[in-house]
């Protein structure tokens, strides 16, 4: 295994055996995450001669906690066994420490036990295995954990209106998406089939959200993120926006409209079974993928654009009033506070929010290329 030294952009051998600190998450999913750590990864740890430190979370925001305030130092990465909503906790207990720009370069590992499992579906399709869900994504990411190398992780950094900061890994969604997401989890004893069942009730029910969506096209490198060579501050500066009291740069699109989606995703999925950006190759690419429909977008071209979703063919059948852009930074401004927001998967408050991508701020492992 390779890893990417914190201050230096070469990699050089993990000490071997490799230390892993392991967060997992008893409630994710179905709730099953203890046992199948214990049948499918701990064996495939042991076969690869690492040391591990399993910490099981007992209560929302304590891997947050934890990551923020203790001593990283005796461990080589950072492993996640749950569902995208733990990652989110421990990137951003990384930021908030006061040596962030140097913690936040640790390689992060995921293995997938929780409903969506966005992340871990990504990283496998950037190692070049074919989608697979439950036990074989599983197994894949248990090898990638063993076998792998760190590669840059974007990170996009997001200001809400209350000054609120927020570091996603992921995606930010507003309409139809982040609804069915967070009312179907009524349905989390299904499994990943909650999601199919909140998509059907949703339909039957569609919502439509008036506001303004503003990005700035990715149009030039010049114009990405790159957190290379970064020395270390006190916060991480994002400089393709300005305050969000103040209008967007003149050179920025904007479009106002009564929308019935806006997802903004840096990885390939949104979820084990949803290939939604399969134009991403690595972790690392430097784009925010904003996918918008309007209100004139029709319910069959919804069931449409989910069905094909799952192949990742969705962007080659012009699913009318669906639109795509790849940008480097955008914001959001809802014109009422109703509604449902997300950040990876977690509610956030329904108001204006805006956000620009970071390069390579982060390391995850997997057996793709390093871009």
């Amino acid at each position: 295994m390779v890893y990417v030294s914190p201050n230096a952009g070469h990699p050089r051998l993990l000490p071997s055996p490799a230390r892993f600190l392991v967060l997992l998450n008893p409630r994710g999913g179905t709730g099953k995450a203890f046992s199948l750590f214990e049948t499918h990864v701990m064996p495939m740890l042991t076969e690869a001669n690492a040391h591990f430190t399993l910490l099981v979370t007992e209560r929302p925001n304590q891997a947050r906690e934890l990551v923020r305030e203790r001593d990283l130092s005796a461990w080589d990465a950072i492993v996640v066994m749950s569902g995208d909503g733990l990652m989110f906790e421990v990137i951003n207990g990384l930021m908030e420490r006061p040596d962030w720009a140097t913690t936040i370069k640790k390689p992060l590992s995921i293995l997938p036990g929780g409903s969506g499992n966005a992340l871990a579906a990504s990283i496998n399709h950037y190692s070049g295995h074919q989608q697979v869900t439950g036990t074989k994504l599983l197994t894949n990411c248990a090898f990638i954990l063993c076998k792998g190398h760190p590669v840059p992780l974007d990170i996009v950094s997001l200001t809400t209106s209350s000054q609120q900061r927020i570091f996603s890994f992921l995606s930010l969604a507003w309409g139809f998406i982040s609804d069915v997401d967070i009312e179907s989890e009524k349905y989390r004893f299904m499994g990943y089939a909650r999601f199919s069942v909140g998509t059907f009730v949703r339909l039957t029910a569609l919502r439509t959200y008036r506001g303004r969506l503003s990005y700035l096209p990715a149009i030039s490198s010049s114009e990405k993120s790159s957190s290379a060579d970064r020395t270390e501050t006190r916060v991480l500066e994002d400089s393709l926006v300005v305050p969000l009291d103040q209008p967007v740069p003149s050179h920025w699109h904007t479009v106002e409209d009564q929308f019935v989606l806006v997802l903004a995703l840096y990885q390939s999925h949104l979820g084990a079974e949803h290939f939604t950006a399969p134009m991403v190759k690595g972790p690392g690419e430097g784009n925010i993928h904003l996918f918008y429909a309007n209100s004139r977008i029709s319910r069959t071209s919804l069931i449409k654009l989910f069905i094909a979703m799952e192949k990742g063919t969705h962007l080659d059948q012009e699913i009318a009033h669906l639109i795509h852009v790849p940008v480097v930074a955008f914001r959001i401004e809802p014109s009422e506070s109703t509604g449902i927001m997300t950040v990876d998967g977690e509610v956030i408050e329904c108001s204006p929010i805006q956000g620009q991508i970071h390069r390579g701020l982060g390391h995850v492992l997997s057996l793709g290329p390093q871009l």
